[in-house]
């Protein structure tokens, strides 16, 4: 039985449309029902998309499916979505072969193959199946974890079919594609939808950048191609939100700009090889804009550089926030890594940084990023003097105990010998500072990007501040072992 409600929900929903028909023009027939078929590009476009089955050799009664554990040891969003592939029988302990299925497909006629890395990562054996029965065996050319994508090769007796791939960055949100894959084992299976937004991080990796689309995507659909309405490549399918397991309408895609990219490293060198700064960004807030004399909060502010890095050599300081680099607009935090990891190795770029007001240019020769570099560890003193007692008067500031930084909270708080500035002694809860989470121990070296050393220091910047109507005070704050950020305190309550 319909309800009442409904009813006038739908009594309005016709008023509605009825007004708006007498002010927009009616839309034409492709407009309304999306594209009158698909059958013929699918046709031409499935004998390039395969099947991937790998099978892994595990011990013990519970064999564990492929980890799509981020490089940092944390589980990313899609692990659930593979679980299922893999048995999970409790019977004999015995070594045993568990295997699982994805999808993939063929970028050139001698045997290249793309897939998801997650597809194929930990497997002892990697098959790819042809929509017409052959079964070859691949080898892995290469593989990028923080992308998820790997490159397989294979030795076919005949050219296959390769798909050419198509710049993602021209999709707009609303556009036709057409999803090709192997839903639970199913085999090669047709869906259409649209890219239903762009630029989605999942936070799953440093370089997120996903399409999202409602065409269906399922188990097994990962690796796959999404294709235009022109039958070539803007993504690779890899990932979904669903409670159910199945397709509700929210999936994504890793956009081509990127995986073109990383497939072309991975062929050339068999590993990526990405540009590195040497430099610790955060996010720019609105307080933050404000100190810092921005219209809008923008770009990516540097809270430390790597004395040694590159960033060091061109000029780059703590405190800018850049807002352009080789070229391209950096509007927001984490485009920047994207950005510089695109960048050729040794290329001197052009940086805009907004520093202190006024925009300066820079030159910066890009380095190259080394994933399994060491931090070498602090060494500890420990045959260091006793401290004195601690007999300073502190000073209450915006919700925060500060005293000068002697010898003796040194001591308490373990700091690093080159750190300067006024250390933090205790924060008062619920204030503005424990809202910004400052703790004891942090240190603070500027505040509106000038350099204190005394807590006396502190209250002449604020009430300068104060004097030129500021309503926040942008602190430069540094860890007990010199890890700088920025963060900006209310001055009035």
């Amino acid at each position: 039985m319909t309800s009442p409600m409904k009813n006038v929900a739908t009594a309005a929903a016709a008023v509605g449309l009825l007004l708006l028909s007498a002010t927009v023009p009616a839309p034409t027939h492709a407009q309304e029902v999306g594209p009158r078929s698909v059958a013929d590009l699918a046709e031409g476009l499935l004998d390039s998309v395969v099947n991937i089955s790998t099978s892994q050799r595990v011990e013990g009664r519970r064999p564990a499916a492929p980890s799509t554990d981020s490089e940092e040891g944390e589980d990313t969003p899609f692990q659930e979505f593979f679980d299922d592939f893999f048995d999970r029988d409790e019977g004999s302990p015995d070594p045993r072969r568990v295997q699982s299925l994805g999808s993939g497909f063929v970028i050139s006629a001698d045997g290249v193959v793309i897939t998801n890395n997650h597809v194929i990562k930990d497997a002892d054996e990697v098959i790819v199946n042809f929509a017409d029965g052959r079964k070859l065996e691949a080898e892995i050319v290469g593989r990028d974890p923080k992308t998820d994508l790997a490159v397989l090769r294979v030795t076919p007796e005949d050219p296959l079919k390769p798909l050419d791939f198509a710049a993602s960055d021209d999709m707009r949100v609303g556009d036709w594609v057409m999803a090709i894959g192997n839903p639970f084992g199913l085999g090669g299976t047709v869906t259409v939808g649209i890219i239903s937004a762009r630029n989605r991080n999942l936070q799953s990796g440093p370089y997120d950048d996903f399409l999202q689309t409602d065409a269906a995507i399922n188990r097994g659909n990962s690796g796959g191609p999404l294709f235009d309405m022109d039958g070539n490549v803007v993504g690779i399918n890899t990932a979904i939100i669903s409670p159910s397991g199945g397709s509700i309408g929210i999936g994504f895609a890793i956009p081509s700009e990127i995986a073109t990219a990383v497939i072309t490293q991975l062929l050339e060198y068999g590993e990526t090889r990405r540009g590195w700064l040497g430099v610790r960004i955060q996010e720019v807030s609105d307080d933050i804009a404000d100190n810092l004399g921005m219209d809008e909060p923008t770009g990516a502010l540097i809270a430390g550089v790597e004395d040694d890095g590159p960033a060091a050599s061109g000029g780059m300081q703590a405190g800018d926030v850049v807002t352009l680099f080789d070229g391209k607009e950096v509007d927001s935090m984490r485009e920047l890594p994207r950005i510089v990891a695109n960048t050729a190795i040794g290329k001197r770029v052009a940086v805009t940084v907004l520093r202190e007001g006024k925009s300066v240019e820079l030159a910066v020769d890009v380095g190259q990023l080394e994933e399994s570099e060491a931090r070498a560890a602090l060494a500890v003193d420990d045959e260091a003097e006793e401290p004195a007692a601690d007999t300073e008067v502190g000073l209450t500031l915006l919700g925060m105990e500060l005293k000068a930084l002697s010898e003796t909270q040194r001591s308490t708080f373990e700091i690093e010998k080159d750190i300067e500035g006024v250390v933090v002694t205790a924060v008062e809860a619920d204030g503005r500072a424990a809202d910004k989470r400052i703790v004891p121990g942090d240190i603070i070296l500027e505040v509106g990007q000038r350099e204190v050393k005394t807590p006396q220091d502190i209250e002449a910047r604020i009430a300068k501040l104060k004097e030129d109507g500021r309503k926040t005070a942008l602190l430069t704050l540094s860890n007990n072992e010199g890890d700088l950020r920025f963060t900006a305190l209310r001055l009035e309550d």
